[in-house]
């Protein structure tokens, strides 16, 4: 046992020095590129390049861990990302920058999909919702740590990006000193988005939108930060304080989703979004205390959206493979974090940087009136047949860390599945009602 907890702080130690390096590089890059005259759209297109290599990494990384072993690939990802890292200050050019982009999110894929399988193999069933707790924690306050670490430097000199390639070196140190064996990684299996829409399309449209919705906060709120006229360390704080803000907003939105309609519950906390994503589209610009307020909500909820889309579901699954689910959902998250900073920037460069706020509100609105026209013409699940929200962080992870789902030990596993037909388990047109139903 002793052995078990030493494995998995040291797992925890690496993780946090990657999200917190990773954090860093991504908004020290978004201030640089707002300051060096590029137009917001280009901005938008080199930054969005980091969950382009994310979700090929985690697609194709899995090939690289199963030739070499864990400890040999999380080194090679992590000197790969480190070298990117330092050449980001030797030469600014768009198209450079957009491959390191992707190489880093490559990288990223990669390291993390071999921390999480490490934490989840570790993982017994009897601790595996408390791990996820404790992942969830980690995860945020290393996020925040990242952020504030921005104040540290200039973000066009060595300096700031030398503590991003030291974040990520060090981090191999405490896995690469374990003495336990690395867990042999498993093949990650996805259900295809025809499948999940089948299950709920609320759930695959809230999965997208999450997606779009966080990495479009996550890439452009530094630029935006920057070009109201905030100083490097008021967009750090500033960018902590969203971070932390997520992590406060997680748990009351989650007791509201297991109580009530959980359509009804995504429609409403989209709805105050919205409200608040306008608010700081109005207001954000001319009082730092109207950009806080409103940003509380708004990239709280957008955080909430992927957990209660996996939820919706969850509650529409009665056999089969829920962690086929959702990784397929993740992927479909995925798929919006390659969108959010793109169209995020094209509205930026068209009405200024409230630009930002007003896409934010936009993919808000329009997901909460789908949601409500769903909830009023389709039946929904009642209350007492739903099952349990769990926390689960989307941004920057893995199908690895959903084997600590606890929710997935109450489903019979199906063995085909993954065909192509959707399972027996699925409530489709010919059983219930089908995909009209959700």
């Amino acid at each position: 046992m002793g052995q078990v907890v030493i494995s998995l702080a040291a797992m925890f130690a690496s993780l946090t020095l990657f999200i917190a390096g990773t954090a860093l590089l991504t908004t020290v890059v978004a201030v640089e590129l707002a300051s060096d005259g590029l137009t917001t759209t280009q901005v938008g297109l080199i930054l969005g390049c980091h969950s382009v290599g994310f979700v090929f990494g985690s697609l194709f990384a899995t090939r690289v861990v199963r030739r070499v072993g864990q400890i040999r690939s999380f080194a090679a990802f992590a000197a790969v990302a480190c070298a990117a890292s330092l050449i980001h200050p030797m030469l600014f050019d768009g198209g450079l920058w957009a491959v390191l982009r992707v190489l880093v999110g490559f990288c990223a894929a990669g390291l993390i999909m071999v921390l999480e399988s490490w934490i989840s193999g570790r993982a017994t069933p009897a601790i595996r919702g408390a791990l996820l707790g404790v992942y969830q924690v980690v995860f945020f306050f290393a996020a925040a740590l990242g952020q504030y670490l921005v104040a540290l430097g200039d973000t066009d000199d060595y300096p700031i990006y030398s503590v991003v390639a030291m974040l990520i070196v060090l981090s191999l140190v405490p896995l690469a000193l374990t003495r336990s064996e690395a867990p042999a990684p498993g093949a990650a299996q996805r259900l295809r988005f025809r499948q999940i829409y089948a299950l709920s399309p609320s759930g695959l449209f809230g999965g997208i939108a999450g997606g779009a919705l966080v990495a479009g906060f996550s890439s452009l709120a530094p630029v935006y930060a920057s070009e109201i006229g905030m100083s490097l360390g008021e967009v750090s704080r500033y960018m902590a304080f969203a971070v932390l803000a997520t992590m406060a907003v997680q748990w009351p939105v989650g007791r509201l989703s297991d109580h009530f309609d959980r359509r009804l519950t995504i429609a409403v906390i989209s709805t105050v979004a919205t409200l608040a994503a306008v608010a700081a589209a109005w207001g954000g610009a001319l009082d730092v205390r109207v950009l806080y307020v409103a940003t509380a909500p708004l990239f709280g909820l957008a955080a909430c959206l992927y957990p209660i889309s996996l939820a919706m579901i969850n509650d529409y699954m009665e056999t089969g493979d829920p962690i086929a689910a959702s990784a397929g959902l993740l992927l479909a998250y995925g798929l919006g974090t390659c969108i959010g900073p793109v169209a995020g920037a094209y509205a930026m460069e068209l009405l200024g940087p409230a630009g930002l706020f007003v896409f934010l509100a936009a993919v808000f609105g329009c997901y909460s009136l789908y949601v409500f026209w769903r909830g009023f013409t389709t039946p929904a699940v009642p209350v007492g047949e739903q099952g349990r929200y769990v926390t689960i962080v989307a941004a920057n992870t893995s199908p690895a860390i959903l084997e600590l789902d606890p929710r997935h030990d109450v489903y019979i596993e199906t063995p085909h599945f993954l065909d192509e037909s959707v399972a027996a388990g699925t409530r489709t047109a010919d059983a219930g009602g089908g995909d009209a139903a959700r």
